[in-house]
């Protein structure tokens, strides 16, 4: 068996077993399976809970893409691919639950492989990041040292660098702040060689599950109002900002000519939007900002990323 369909094994799998998890969290909704295809090569399976007890939506989609000329933000950093055929094989998943007190999650892992340039260049991807609305430490913890473990038969340092990439890969420009805690995000992982990057990319992948699911079953019952839910609805502002601005992901498969839907079902159900909203001092909601939004060392290890973005 080659690498691709290896990877595209795990990737499958993966993304089973997530669907299975998460209907099990839920208790009520099941998921819908949309397999689609995709004209310039390839396609996907598409797989969308909505309406849940404890999920209001969450997306797993699988995706396995390829065609002649790599899309423009696939090769912005690498302009020597320019014009060169490729695949691409996935998983992304988005999850946005009901109740305000438990976060928002995302996480992707992919793998791209590419030809017409002499040797054939390939390499990983992904990451997972938590984004709360009111945030508790123990569970930003419990998420990064998740994230650590993941990371630690890899290099001493791998944590600290995927960490900081993590912060300043999601951060929102135009607020001056990040998205959420953060947590791991990596990419061009290929310097190990295949089989330790393939190895890495299977260790983040299973770590999802054991760092989310803690934080659904301690926060799913913690009652919540009206307030709660405005706020939360109005935070998942800033997610559908960041994915139609700045997310990768987002653009590469709207550019590569992949299925909008499944593309776009990353973004709430509900939303809203309010002109210069600021929390009360001292609130609930203004620690979210002054406690949480921005880059800090959770786990108390030199080297990660402590600073402030300006």
């Amino acid at each position: 068996m080659n690498e691709l369909n290896r990877v595209k094994d795990y990737l499958q799998a993966l993304q089973s077993r997530t669907v299975a998890e998460l209907e099990q969290l839920d208790g009520k909704a099941s998921f819908r399976r949309d397999a689609w295809d995709r004209p310039g090569g390839g396609g996907g399976l598409s797989c969308v809970l909505s309406d849940g007890k404890v999920f209001e939506q969450a997306g797993v989609g699988f995706s396995h893409v390829f065609g002649d000329k790599m899309p423009p933000s696939a090769t912005r950093h690498r302009p020597d691919l320019a014009g060169c055929s490729f695949q691409a094989v996935g998983v992304s998943l988005v999850i946005h639950p009901r109740n305000p007190y438990v976060p928002t999650t995302h996480a992707n892992f992919r793998y791209f492989t590419t030809s017409g340039a002499g040797e054939p260049v390939w390499w990983f991807g992904g990451g997972f990041d938590l984004t709360p609305y009111y945030a508790f430490e123990e569970d930003v913890i419990h998420w990064h040292e998740t994230a650590r473990a993941a990371c630690a038969a890899f290099g001493g340092d791998l944590y600290s660098r995927y960490k900081t990439w993590c912060d300043e890969y999601f951060f929102l420009k135009h607020r001056n702040e990040t998205r959420g805690v953060g947590g791991l995000f990596f990419d061009d992982v290929n310097e190990p060689g295949f089989e330790k990057s393939f190895e890495f990319l299977q260790a983040a992948g299973d770590a999802f599950l054991p760092a989310y699911r803690p934080i659904v079953k301690k926060r799913r019952n913690h009652p919540y109002g009206e307030r709660q839910r405005e706020f939360q609805l109005y935070r998942r502002g800033r997610y559908v900002e960041f994915n139609l601005l700045y997310d990768r992901g987002t653009i590469f498969g709207l550019q590569s000519g992949g299925r909008t839907e499944s593309i776009l079902m990353s973004l709430p159900p509900r939303v809203r939007w309010e002109y210069d909203w600021q929390p009360i001092a001292g609130s609930p909601e203004a620690k979210l900002y002054t406690d949480f939004l921005r880059p800090r060392d959770w786990l108390g290890i030199d080297g990660a990323s402590t600073r402030e973005h300006h």
